[in-house]
């Protein structure tokens, strides 16, 4: 029974049954701050199971998609941990409990395939119940199950939770014997290989927190309703319909190992035991090579792309295991994603559309993810292996702290891998020391981001500033003056003229620098005083710190004042704010959902948008962009704020900004019907106030993020009334109407790059024109054939080379030869020297010939080596010191 189709008679079975069937989250849980990835099919119940949300159904089935990394390091070597799963779940939210989900698990499991069931046969299942659940054990012998095969368990076994405070309860597990092949007998107890665990009926029940451990942990009260959360392994369960091993032999991970086998030249299957832990080290590298590219396709069709943070991480580790897995295999032929990812996008296209759908932009960011990784892989494994070899030639069994983490930091070499590596040749690694380097170094630059956000200042200053004062009230949104008062100011008591200093106001309408906007400039005013506003930052949440110099009089703590911003630059700023967001949509909109933002910059009249994409942008789409954001400006749309909850902006559509955490209040910005964003920057009223957006230039700033600059309002028609008149100027000095204008410059370059190539031709023969006689004038030094010659001003370092090994093939072979040319350039002197093979033979060596002239520098080889960057006038005793050497 293929995958594809258990999926299906899952959903059928509990949809028969009165449950709604509700699609699959996305792998990232953006909703759940202490989660990277969805780990269990209950994660987006969570809500419902704690009360906080009504259901809108009292029944519901899925089939989630999982990621669990914990236990990584275990794939492949047992029949049941895989990186990426499929839950099928079943729920009831205050409907049946425990009975109700034993009797919907035990038909499922035993019904005939003819009648929608899985035929599984009764006598073969076992079921394990928490310590003391007697209730459970009296249903499943009602069911039908015998006491002989229904065993009692602790915590670690029978007790469910995500492993974070939330929800949990005691659970109840099917267990399905596989035969003597597998293992001992003797029950789940005994061998959990031969007894695969296929289902876990969780009667969720408490919930907990001060979560230590699967173990350890306070049980805080019961929930408001008794539930059920289920979940079935679809792997685990089509390995035992399909009659495979494990995980990584059924229909949807088979196909991958079977390529990886043959790329590799392996068979799998070597060891003669059905056992996952007996496996031959092979065998096991291709099944991380089947799970780790399956999950790597699921995980970037979710939207997650490789970085060097959270779930980008994640996703890195898992695609660069896969990778070295096919190297430790043998695979020597270049990148091997391309041959692989494409027998995963087959396997899983059946369940999951849009893994075809959305293949090139999968494919590129794996893809583009290799070739990174192998060029850091010669890098650092040459330097890892020079460590290792030296810490044991040391008698040592650990690797540094700090060999790890220069790895890491100069060479981007993973820890995790270093990791592996060092196991393999018998090493730990002194990884307490490399947290400890990566600790320090986070630190270092948390404190030099903070200090260039706060002039250096103590952060103890600003947390003693909020906790006297409180918030700062930020009246900007509505107003761009007010009266306030100071509260006080940071580092003085007062402040004079000519001074620089912090203040902090009881309300203030400057915008403090925050999500990609710059803050506001402008001038307070106290009486006879004034200070000019040079920066604004908001050091500590909720509190707003001026940056001030101060132009007139004395500033003290409790003056009454005037802030006052600078509306037009203010004006400016909102400009391109708003025109970020436009084309954040726009990007959407033409490249797809994924392109989400990676950060921003709104600066008067101009904006940089980093967005997350594969490949470069074609000019034609940059076109198609700009048109449509200006289209948008045309429909002067009404520009809108408001504050709502999280759960709301959802519901409506409004882009939140990935991996960012927001409080359950949000503040929405829409533009008429055609963007909604959650942002806390400042915007202008319609859109038809931007005036022009015009697009500059669009380059890559990192993998899988590119970046554009646009300019936005007068800015944008002043760089447009430059380029007029440039292109005005250049059709005058090409005589051709303007739109001619690129076509004629084209033909001029290309006419040049026609002319300096001949040229290049021509200084090369004329160089080479000597060779001959050079060659015929060779004197005798000791018996070898010396040409020690300088090339004419401004010849070329290819064109010397060229020459020497022009001269030195003109002379007979049998003859030992040495030619020595100099040249001189921008004020300095290089030597280029050649010996043939009868020099070689006298001993002779052009590398050390060149290092004995240049007192150690240069570099080459025996038959070609070249040096130089001494002052030109030493260019004779070059050829003096390779005479004398011979």
């Amino acid at each position: 029974m293929r995958t594809a189709e258990i999926k299906r008679r899952y959903l059928a079975h509990f949809e028969a049954n009165g449950h709604t069937v509700v699609p699959s989250a996305p792998l990232p849980a953006v909703d759940d701050p202490n989660l990277l990835f969805i780990n269990a099919g209950m994660v987006q119940f969570v809500p419902f199971f704690l009360g906080q949300r009504t259901p809108p159904y009292s029944r519901a089935t899925s089939v989630q998609k999982c990621i669990r990394t914990p236990d990584i390091d275990e794939v492949g070597k047992t029949s049941r941990h895989g990186t990426f799963f499929q839950m099928n779940g079943n729920f009831s939210f205050g409907d049946y409990f425990k009975e109700g989900a034993i009797k919907l698990a035990w038909e499922l499991s035993t019904n005939p395939v003819d009648k929608g069931g899985f035929g599984l046969d009764p006598e073969r299942i076992w079921a394990t119940v928490y310590l003391d659940d007697d209730e459970a054990i009296d249903i499943w012998r009602r069911t039908g199950l015998p006491a002989e095969r229904i065993v009692r368990r602790g915590k670690k076994d029978n007790f469910w939770s995500m492993g974070i405070p939330g929800p949990a309860g005691p659970c109840s597990e099917l267990y399905y014997d596989r035969g003597g092949a597998y293992g001992k007998e003797g029950g789940p107890e005994v061998d959990e290989d031969r007894y695969l665990e296929y289902w876990n009926l969780v009667f969720m029940q408490h919930e907990i927190t001060n979560v230590k451990s699967k173990e350890i942990f306070d049980i805080v009260g019961d929930l408001p309703n008794k539930n059920i959360d289920t979940g079935m392994g679809l792997e685990r369960i089509a390995s035992m319909l399909q009659g495979v091993d494990n995980l990584y032999e059924i229909d949807e991970v088979k196909p991958i190992l079977a390529k990886a086998a043959e790329l590799t030249g392996k068979r799998y299957g070597q060891a003669v035991s059905h056992i996952a832990a007996e496996s031959h080290p092979d065998d096991v590298r291709l099944r991380v090579i089947a799970d780790h590219v399956r999950t790597a396709l699921m995980v970037i069709s979710d939207g997650v792309i490789p970085s060097n943070e959270g779930r980008g991480y994640v996703l890195r580790r898992i695609l660069r295991r896969a990778i070295r897995s096919m190297r430790l295999l043998g695979w020597q032929e270049g990148p091997s994603l391309p041959l692989l990812l494409p027998i995963a996008r087959d396997c899983m296209a059946p369940s999951y559309p849009e893994v075809a759908a959305e293949y090139d932009r999968i494919s590129q960011y794996a893809y583009g993810e290799e070739e990174r990784f192998l060029a850091t892989l010669s890098a650092g494994t040459t330097i890892l292996d020079l460590a290792v070899t030296d810490t044991k030639a040391k008698g040592g069994k650990v690797l540094a702290g700090d060999k790890a983490f220069q790895l890491h930091d100069t060479y981007g070499f993973p820890i995790d891998l270093t990791l592996e590596i060092a196991a393999e040749q018998g090493l730990r690694v002194d990884e307490d020391g490399f947290r400890r380097l990566m600790a320090e170094q986070k630190a270092n630059a948390k404190a030099d981001a903070q200090a260039r956000k706060t002039g250096h200042a103590d952060l103890s200053v600003y947390r003693a500033a909020l906790e006297q004062g409180g918030p700062v009230e930020f009246t900007g949104y509505r107003e761009v003056s007010r009266e306030t008062r100071v509260r006080s100011l940071l580092g003085a008591p007062v402040a004079g003229e000519g001074e620089e200093i912090s203040i902090v106001l009881d309300a203030t309408p400057f915008y403090a620098e925050s999500g990609g906007q710059l803050a506001d400039l402008g001038v307070i005013t106290f009486g006879g005083g004034k200070v000019e506003v040079l920066d604004v930052q908001s050091p500590l949440p909720g509190l707003v710190v001026h940056r001030a110099k101060v132009l007139a009089g004395e500033v003290r703590a409790g003056d009454t004042a005037f802030a006052e911003i600078d509306v037009d630059r203010r004006r400016a700023v909102s400009r391109a704010h708003t025109a970020t967001h436009l084309i954040h949509q726009t990007m959407r909109n033409f490249l797809g959902e994924s392109a989400t933002q990676a950060g921003s910059l709104n600066a008067p009249g101009r904006l940089r948008f980093d967005f997350n994409t594969p490949s470069a942008v074609p000019a034609s789409v940059l076109h198609d962009v700009e048109q449509q954001v200006n289209e948008v400006l045309l429909r002067d749309l009404l520009v809108h704020a408001f504050i709502t909850s999280q759960e709301e902006a959802r519901k409506l559509g409004a882009m939140a900004l990935f991996g960012e955490k927001y409080g359950d209040e949000v503040r929405v910005v829409e533009v008429g019907d055609y963007a909604r964003e959650l942002c806390g920057g400042t915007h202008v009223e319609r859109s038809s106030q931007l005036g022009l957006v015009k697009i500059l230039s669009e380059a890559s700033v990192g993998s899988g993020v590119r970046r554009v600059e646009a300019l936005v309002g007068l800015d944008a028609f002043g760089h447009l009334a430059r380029e007029h008149v440039l292109v005005s100027r250049l059709a005058e000095l090409f005589r051709v109407p303007g739109d001619q204008v690129a076509d004629r410059v084209e033909q001029t370059v290309a006419q040049l790059r026609d002319a300096e190539r001949e040229l290049e031709k021509l200084r090369t023969q004329l160089v080479l024109s000597g060779a001959a006689g050079l060659a015929d004038s060779a004197r005798d030094v000791r018996g070898v054939a010396l040409v020690a010659t300088e090339a004419p001003e401004g010849t070329s370092a290819n064109e010397v080379r060229t020459l020497v090994q022009e001269i030195r093939g003109r002379i007979p072979a049998e003859r030992p030869a040495v030619v020595a040319v100099t040249s001189r350039a921008g004020g300095k002197a290089s030597l280029v020297v050649a010996v043939n093979a009868a020099g070689k033979s006298r001993g002779l060596s052009a590398g050390a010939l060149v290092k004995g002239a240049l007192s150690g520098r240069g570099g080459g080889n025996a038959d070609l080596a070249q040096g130089g960057g001494v002052p030109a006038a030493e260019a004779p005793n070059l050829l003096l010191a390779v005479e004398k050497a011979l």
